[in-house]
């Protein structure tokens, strides 16, 4: 019972995790409408920020200034953000494939960076003994303590994209993904408000990658692969994308499935065979973003669509009383 129960807390920790960086794309992606195919290299560069500031001093990567927690996962994201904000301003007239193949681009060289900055990221090796909160308590404890951690904040960011997304800068960010001309026409500052929205979505990406560093307690580079970006799309597109909600939802349901099937490679397939478990579990995500596609175009949670009164049925004449 014990078991079945420690599972169920890393399950749902890592599920919020994913959650945080599912709501930054969803700002970009699902409000903005700016195709970001780089997600991972934000979550690399909190994780990697978070590491050098808590782990101890070892001469194959920096460390040893033994950052609090809170202000290593702040700093974390603040990197994220100034890393944000310069790819932006490079990439911010590029429209969809472009920007996609540009910040596909750009994760992978953050990849090989950690790969072969060896005197910082510690290379292949990766960082060890990075510092993890709650670390005094049994393993147990320690895990449900730090998915109290992850659920706080989970809901702050949460409700800070809520607020955000309905106040008039949100409305206008919607006009502007749906037409930039005459968003323009209006007088709305395209480029500044793209940036924006794409530098405050990968805050949460760096967050979320400094809070998965926090629980393992190690990262390297091969956390961080190309994968992580297709599982964090999916997670948006199973959810519905331009819906808070749908994201937080879709990483449980994507997470859910990736999880299961795992345990099922385990279970029935040969073990010469296991090798080729990673394959079969993003087959089964792309039969279900297929699914989606076909069904359920919007995700589980659409898009909530928004509407003068004026243009409702019940405003109409002929139903007044």
């Amino acid at each position: 019972m014990m078991g079945i129960l420690s599972y169920l807390v890393f399950f749902a920790t890592v599920a919020s995790i994913f959650a945080i960086a599912t709501l930054g794309l969803n700002l970009q992606w699902g409000f903005s409408g700016q195709f970001n195919a780089g997600v991972v290299g934000f979550m690399a560069i909190g994780a990697y920020t978070y590491a050098a500031l808590t782990a101890p001093a070892q001469h194959e990567h920096v460390g040893g200034l033994d950052w609090p927690v809170i202000a290593a996962l702040a700093a974390a994201m603040v990197v994220t953000v100034l890393v944000a904000l310069a790819i932006g301003r490079l990439t911010i007239r590029l429209r969809t494939d472009y920007l996609a193949l540009a910040t596909f681009g750009i994760a992978a060289a953050i990849n090989h960076l950690a790969l072969n900055l060896e005197g910082i990221t510690g290379g292949g090796r990766g960082i060890a003994g990075i510092a993890k909160p709650f670390a005094d308590l049994p393993p147990f404890w320690f895990g449900l303590a730090f998915l109290a951690l992850v659920a706080v904040v989970l809901a702050v960011v949460y409700l800070m994209l809520e607020r955000l997304v309905r106040s008039p800068w949100g409305r206008a960010l919607r006009a502007v993904r749906e037409d930039e001309v005459a968003a323009a026409a209006l007088g709305k500052d395209v480029d500044r408000m793209r940036l924006t929205a794409f530098v405050l979505g990968a805050a949460p990406m760096g967050l979320a990658g400094a809070l998965y560093a926090a629980f393992i307690g190690y990262v390297s580079p091969y956390d961080f692969l190309a994968i992580l970006t297709f599982q964090i799309w999916a997670m948006l597109i199973v959810g519905g994308s331009g819906n808070n909600a749908g994201a937080v939802l879709g990483a449980f349901v994507v997470w859910a499935l990736w999880s299961l099937s795992g345990v099922l490679v385990v279970q029935i397939v040969p073990s010469t065979l296991q090798v080729q478990g990673g394959a079969i579990q993003a087959i089964l995500i792309g039969v279900l973003l297929i699914a989606m596609l076909v069904f359920r175009p919007r995700g589980l949670m659409g898009e909530r669509l928004h509407s003068s009164p004026l243009l409702r049925d019940d405003a109409s004449p002929g139903r007044q009383k």
